[in-house]
């Protein structure tokens, strides 16, 4: 009885998921951006067709297996080899739509693949990494991770390489997917001058890229004028450095650099690691770890007692963060000093 009940609740549990409108943060269905949107208006008509087809075929295969079933011993079916009427129409048919959905897609990928151009572009280098995102702002000098900071009414050129493997950087409400390549720079465009409101907008690494593959996330804030100016100002100041030695603080800055962070991190004037993400101004980010976690205490105390626990497989390779082995009170320190890199 259990068996026979389990497609019933598989069906229902498709259905329920299917109806989370408002809660899926990378809805493909919900564009918002006019890129994101181009794409929408190519994939609807191409749904259509399809949904047609299916109907069309399914109805055909009940027809036909009921319409002609075999009904004795003697029936035979008749034989329609050799019809050039059908064999015309099921060879047209299917090209004339194959033809009709490949001009539009053509027509569109043109489009979507143009390099944005013009004083009014705004550029940013992102590279991916085995498992996260750098954000390279070269006007201003700003380089920070797994967060992308954007500003309402720009036109984004997004420029995108790989430190390691290929990745794919995909912010479904914002653009389309593209691969992500070692030794190529690839552009996408991100429009934010129409339709796109301020806010938080989600994507991940969309090609399989190692083990933690689908822990590499990433999180798009859009800023209004005064929210993007606040945020330039805060990521262009330096870090507070100056902290009292004999303070939970100090003791973790000191800790930064003979505990090794400082090999892989980069906070500017400080250390120059250039494995890991930038720290520079690490607690103006909301997550962190290829944007899973947020960026609180609790879960920072997490990562930093077991980072391959909390991140799976992630430094069989040598790229992810080992388990230091760290004492509760180091653990403690370090974030003091974590939590001054505003």
């Amino acid at each position: 009885m259990k068996r026979r009940l389990l497609p019933l609740v598989v069906a229902l549990g498709l259905l329920l998921g299917a109806c989370g409108r408002n809660v899926q943060p990378q809805n493909v269905l919900d564009p918002r951006a006019p890129i994101a949107r181009r794409l929408d208006s190519l994939w609807n008509p191409v749904f259509s067709i399809a949904v047609v087809i299916f109907v069309l075929v399914e109805f055909l295969v009940v027809f036909v297996a009921i319409r002609y079933r075999r009904r004795g011993d003697d029936d035979q079916p008749k034989q329609i080899h050799g019809s050039t009427k059908l064999e015309f129409g099921w060879t047209l048919a299917p090209a004339l739509i194959l033809a009709f959905v490949g001009f539009f897609t053509v027509l569109n990928v043109g489009k979507l693949d143009a390099i944005p151009k013009g004083n009014d572009v705004m550029r940013v280098n992102v590279t991916g990494h085995q498992w996260w995102w750098e954000f390279e702002y070269p006007k201003l000098g700003v380089t920070t991770a797994n967060e992308l900071h954007l500003p309402i009414g720009e036109r984004v050129d997004v420029r995108l390489t790989s430190a390691d493997v290929i990745h794919s950087f995909w912010p479904p409400k914002l653009a389309g997917k593209l691969d992500v390549i070692p030794g190529r720079v690839n552009h996408m465009e991100i429009d934010l001058r129409k339709n796109v409101q301020p806010g938080y907008y989600w994507g991940q690494c969309a090609e399989y890229c190692g083990l933690s593959h689908a822990n590499m996330r990433l999180r798009i804030v859009v800023h209004s004028a005064d929210g993007w100016a606040r945020w330039q100002a805060g990521q262009t100041k330096a870090p507070n450095l100056d902290l009292a030695a004999d303070s939970s603080a100090g003791s973790g800055k000191d800790l930064f650099r003979t505990k090794g962070c400082g090999g892989c991190h980069t906070i500017n004037g400080y250390t120059a690691g250039k494995v890991g993400p930038n720290l520079t101004h690490f607690m103006s980010r909301k997550v962190f770890a290829g944007a899973i976690f947020p960026n609180n205490a609790e879960e920072l105390k997490a990562w930093l007692r077991n980072p391959p626990k909390q991140k799976p497989m992630m430094p069989d390779n040598g790229m992810g963060m080992p388990n230091l082995n760290l004492a509760e009170n180091e653990i403690t320190d370090l974030i003091s000093f974590l939590q001054t890199l505003k």
